[in-house]
């Protein structure tokens, strides 16, 4: 009977042992555990984007470089290539050492200096977000970017773009012109007389130009024209074609003739636009997220808890998250 009791109480204690949960996984908290897994799903979702787009951008023989593509900066500045976005990156990666230091400060129980790095964080992260509005503007409604016409390319065949001077050497047909243009400036408005070429077999015109956004469609269709602070410039110039209504984004010269490229590949655009605006709505989210998670420790509402604002560090998971998805995003759409 002794023996008996003994292994019952035995019993007691070992299912007592199985089922209290037992230790945590990883020695991690559930939420952070579930966050982590929300993660991990979020990955193949951005890794099944980019590899998309990377399929499409070696499959197509011509492509917008970046350098043209991403070469204006707020007020004015113009041939910087990647400044602009050199500048968000930079932003969003101090933001990830600000979020870092309010996780450091909530294990300290410190509320002032968690809140003080989360609202550092959330000036980042919105610096970031109003400079990628910006640049979506810019694209859009400058450059005329869209996910339905893409005005950048690249010369195809290894071709080289080429002056006003050099066309005229190739092709003698080739007619010498001026048209008066339209400027828009800080200054005000005035016009300006531009020379291109025109060859009378096809009704094309050949333009010298700097880069890509100093050409845009008006309301006739057959007129360059500049949009606010930007100017026809001098020096590393070349080509732009039109014809038959479409623009075309340079001209260059393959086996000693003279070829117009034909508009860029609009999977550019949609895919630019998805990608990138896909990734700035978890920006946003992360936002919001952020704002609540402050407020929340402002009003001492997890220094009640004596957790060591589990809260905060999982929002800092999220938030490095963010930050390394858009290390792959700017290698892929700025560097290649």
């Amino acid at each position: 009977m002794a023996t008996d009791t003994v292994h019952e109480i035995e019993d007691e204690i070992t299912t007592a042992e199985l089922w209290d949960g037992g230790d945590s996984p990883f020695q991690s908290e559930y939420g952070k555990l579930m966050m982590w897994y929300f993660l991990l799903s979020d990955a193949f979702t951005f890794a099944g984007f980019l590899i998309a787009y990377g399929s499409l951008r070696f499959s197509m023989d011509a492509w917008p470089l970046p350098d043209f593509v991403f070469s204006t900066a707020p007020f004015g500045i113009e041939g910087a290539p990647l400044i602009f976005v050199t500048f968000m990156t930079f932003v969003l990666i101090v933001s990830s050492v600000t979020v870092l230091r309010a996780v450091q400060e909530g294990k300290l129980e410190n509320q002032g200096g968690v809140v003080k790095w989360l609202l550092y964080t959330i000036v980042g992260g919105s610096i970031f977000l109003g400079s990628q509005a910006w640049e979506w503007t810019n694209l859009i409604s400058v450059e005329g970017v869209t996910i339905y016409n893409n005005p950048f390319s690249t010369s195809l065949d290894n071709g080289t773009y080429i002056t006003l001077e050099e066309a005229a050497a190739l092709n003698p047909r080739l007619e010498k012109k001026t048209m008066m243009i339209d400027i828009h400036s800080d200054a005000g408005h005035s016009t300006e007389e531009l020379k291109y070429l025109y060859n009378p077999m096809n009704d094309q015109k050949y333009f010298e130009k700097f880069d890509h956004h100093y050409f845009h469609r008006t309301g006739d269709h057959s007129q360059p024209h500049t949009h606010v602070g930007k100017e026809f410039k001098k020096g590393d110039s070349y080509l732009i074609a039109y014809q038959n209504g479409n623009y075309f984004p340079g001209a260059y010269k393959t086996g000693g003739v003279l070829v117009a490229e034909p508009m860029g590949p609009t999977a550019f655009g949609a895919l630019f636009f998805f990608i990138t605006g896909f990734h700035g709505f978890h920006v946003f989210s992360g936002l919001i997220i952020l704002l609540v998670i402050a407020l929340n420790t402002w009003s001492g509402f997890y220094r009640s808890r004596n957790n060591g604002h589990i809260m905060v560090e999982k929002v800092g998971l999220y938030w490095h998250f963010v930050d390394l998805v858009w290390v792959f995003v700017f290698l892929v759409f700025y560097l290649i």
